[in-house]
């Protein structure tokens, strides 16, 4: 187990320092602005869309390892599915955060999502891996509403 959550620590920092997709979609189809007050982290989500597909997704911003590490990797998620896909994935992600820590985990098919399986025994850093995830829903649903993780 400390094997796995030395990994798990590893693809978090490794995606804090060298965030994928970290930039600006110019003439994004979809964007939307995430904040966790309680954090500090604030997020734009840039999206980029072919019918019901994400071409490209990007975001910027400032946060913490986990919120950062988050964006990075849901933006490497969410390149090529559908918009049903990503909300399935969001579920999915939401569930595993949020559950009790003492509750059977699944998380095969997470793939690299998975990392976050261990903020759910950390209540107050919840909010920081799923900003990025509500901000984009909100750029998925058009909200022009600041996305929060309230």
């Amino acid at each position: 187990m400390d094997e796995l959550r030395d990994l798990y620590q590893a693809t978090i920092l490794d995606h804090n320092r060298k965030p994928r997709n970290f930039r600006t979609i110019e003439a994004p189809d979809r964007y939307a602005n995430g904040h966790n007050p309680i954090c500090g982290d604030k997020l734009v989500v840039f999206l980029a869309l072919d019918d019901n597909r994400v071409t490209d997704v990007a975001f910027q911003g400032i946060g913490c390892a986990i919120s950062v590490a988050s964006a990075s990797l849901m933006t490497d998620y969410a390149r090529g599915k559908t918009l049903d896909e990503i909300e399935l994935e969001f579920e999915r992600f939401h569930q595993m955060v949020t559950s009790s820590p003492n509750s059977p985990l699944d998380t095969q098919g997470l793939g690299k999502l998975a990392v976050f399986s261990g903020v759910r025994e950390f209540p107050m850093r919840v909010k920081c891996a799923t900003l990025a995830w509500h901000t984009l829903r909100a750029a998925l649903d058009q909200d022009a509403d600041v996305a929060r993780t309230e």
